[in-house]
């Protein structure tokens, strides 16, 4: 009865975990974690200044040249990562331009408009293209998209647009749309995911009370939920546009692997994260540095996205709680 009591005690007092009195047998796990802690600080540093180091000489001789040039010619030891950052940019773009409006609008549905069963089934399905390895989807986009993009979907949009500005060129079907198209569907779940906890988060007071007032469930869905989810619905984007910019083997599969400047949607090109994983192996000193200072790149790019996804995440919590 004593120990019920005592235990009762320790769960409903005030004081915080880290105010109560150092026990002595507290103290090995506390340097254990703290001695955890600094070694995954130090690895990070390391990860960090490897790739800094190997990058140095691209960026000692030619500077910030080496993100405007538009050559990248190993034959030559002409390297510009124009091509390749303009590539990731357009298909991150079209990643989110396709996975954003359907992300947003399955989650909605998933978390207000199916029966319980059959959103049970949903969410399986959704955490079932989430664990799919990337190069099967590249695989998917060679096998079963590429014919499909190069004998109907390519030479009907030259037809519906003239065949000028962003639809103009060859009709392959490898190139910067596949892409696209395939990078959407790897990040679907990544949006439909955050989305729907952000969307389960939403005061259910605000949904009840839009209904009260008349509205109907589409437009509390649109005029009170996504409203409400806004910061939330910004961070799962975030993360997804985090997942478009270093996504590697699938985009290497179906870009065409070609580093240079993209004329049209239907050209070949390349990315940051494809061009390294697809010159690396038998890449010269010189190209090895210019690999590092395209990873230093994409570090940049990822770091930044992923951090403004996590503090908008954040925030939609709080606000949730």
């Amino acid at each position: 009865m004593v120990d019920v009591i005592n235990n009762s005690a320790f769960k409903n007092s005030d004081l915080a975990l880290g105010d109560r009195p150092k026990a002595k047998s507290d103290l090995p796990f506390r340097f254990l974690v703290r001695g955890v802690a600094i070694a995954f600080a130090v690895v990070i540093i390391l990860f960090i200044w490897s790739i800094v180091h190997q990058s140095l000489p691209t960026w000692s001789s030619q500077g910030l040249g080496f993100i405007t040039n538009t050559t990248w010619s190993p034959s030559t030891n002409q390297y510009g990562a124009a091509p390749l950052i303009l590539g990731t940019l357009i298909t991150a773009f079209i990643a989110l331009l396709i996975a954003v409006p359907v992300g947003l609008g399955t989650a909605l549905v998933i978390t207000f408009l199916l029966p319980r069963r059959v959103r049970t089934f949903m969410t399986s399905l959704v955490e079932l293209l989430a664990a799919i390895p990337s190069v099967v989807y590249g695989l998917w986009g060679l096998i079963v998209l590429v014919p499909i993009f190069s004998n109907t979907i390519e030479p009907a949009l030259q037809s519906w647009t003239g065949g000028i500005g962003l639809f103009s060129g060859a009709t392959q079907g490898l190139g910067l749309l596949l892409a696209g198209l395939v990078l959407a569907v790897m990040v679907l779940p990544t949006i439909v995911a955050i989305s729907r906890d952000v969307f389960a988060a939403v005061p259910t007071e605000l949904i009840e009370g839009g209904l009260s007032l008349g509205a109907t469930r589409s437009q509390v869905l649109v005029k009170v939920v996504l409203p409400t989810a806004k910061t939330g619905i910004l961070g799962a984007v975030s993360l997804g546009a985090g997942r478009a910019l270093g996504e590697t083997i699938a985009v290497a599969m179906v870009i065409g692997s070609s580093p240079q400047m993209p004329h049209s949607l239907f050209s070949v090109g390349a990315t940051l994260a494809s061009i390294i994983a697809t010159q690396f192996i038998d890449a010269s000193a010189p190209q090895l540095a210019a690999l590092g200072a395209c990873a230093l790149i994409l570090m940049v790019f990822t770091a930044s996205v992923n951090a403004v996804a996590r503090s908008l995440v954040s925030r939609t919590a709080k606000v949730g709680a």
